[in-house]
């Protein structure tokens, strides 16, 4: 099979024929259709994200069927249809899996990161982590709503009941976020790079209320704010931006160095956290609701040769919306 390999830091993927994988047992063999391109991909390439299995075929978004079953696998058959998440495996066992947190499992295996993922023909992967995905969407809408569209709901749960939510960065993850917002009757403000008025013009698009730069103050002090870009000076430009008692969330699995701020941005009840990876319910409850808001998946295809010029355009903020490569 061919696929795209990540071998070295510092250098671009390079095309190889590598060998089918097998399935182990629990473990399913799978036909791409389709893998996006996250920016958590940019960071395990660009050494942002330490320790890569190396080498290594990147890709954590991915939807294809299935055409073998490993030993012990119940949950699917051949042909099904099914999605492949970041969370790849977790040992079940400890204190944060046994407690519903399962994101965060010390022993937890990645997807396109510490196992081979989606950048390829074929893959393999743990049938317990694997969705049954919507058949209304095809393959390359879908593909996005593994990760992007994920983790970009598990922020929006982590910012409670925001009625006024601030998305900080408008690219894969916000532009769907942005829709599930408005379908639960949220106000959507989106922040872009400085001047950056496709991406403004994309976000209101997209259903947001307002659009303007990275640091300007929104029209009214946000509940919430959701920050997708990994700037870390974006922090305290949001804590700015929410009222008492808001939150402001950190989306991504890397983020630059938060710069110091006075404690008076923080004051008054305000609160910083996280997000870290997803569980499986995560998954179940988006991909539930994803077809009813209906999500509408903005995407731009490339063949998997071209991995390294899509990875190029969302780095430099070139794209709208999500890349997806097509096998």
């Amino acid at each position: 099979m061919r696929a795209m390999i990540f071998e070295n830091p510092g250098q671009p993927l390079v095309l190889r024929d590598v060998p089918v994988p097998e399935p182990g047992a629990g473990q399913v063999l799978i036909r791409v259709g389709a893998c996006a391109v996250c920016r958590t991909d940019l960071h395990v390439v660009d050494s942002e994200l330490p320790n890569p299995k190396l080498p290594l075929i990147p890709g954590h978004e991915i939807v294809g069927r299935i055409e073998k079953l490993g030993d012990n696998v119940r949950e699917f058959l051949v042909g099904d249809r099914v999605g492949v998440p970041w969370l790849g495996w977790t040992c079940g066992q400890c204190d944060f899996c046994r407690s519903g947190q399962e994101n965060l499992c010390d022993s937890a295996r990645f997807t396109g990161y510490t196992v081979d993922g989606g950048y390829a023909e074929y893959t393999v992967a743990d049938a317990r982590f694997c969705f049954a995905v919507p058949e209304s969407f095809g393959d390359v809408e879908c593909a996005p709503l593994l990760c992007a569209g994920l983790i970009g709901y598990r922020s929006l749960r982590k910012a409670g009941k925001a009625t006024r939510l601030g998305l900080y960065g408008f690219g894969a993850a916000a532009h769907i976020v942005a829709q599930v917002a408005r379908f639960q009757n949220r106000d959507v403000y989106a922040f872009t790079r400085h001047g950056d008025a496709e991406a403004q013009e994309f976000a209101r698009r997209m259903g947001a209320v307002w659009a303007g730069d990275s640091d300007a103050a929104p029209p009214q002090p946000l509940d919430a704010a959701i920050i997708f870009a990994p700037a870390g000076a974006l922090v305290p430009a949001a804590l700015r931006a929410v009222r008492k008692g808001g939150t402001v969330v950190c989306g991504g699995i890397h983020m630059s160095d938060i710069p110091s701020f006075p404690y008076r941005d923080l004051w008054e009840e305000r609160s910083i956290c996280s997000v870290a990876n997803l569980t499986r319910a995560d998954g179940r409850e988006f991909l539930e609701i994803a077809p009813r808001v209906p999500v509408n998946t903005i995407t731009q295809t490339f063949p998997l040769e071209a991995a390294n010029e899509a990875l190029a355009r969302l780095r430099s903020g070139q794209l709208t919306g999500a890349a997806v490569l097509q096998p």
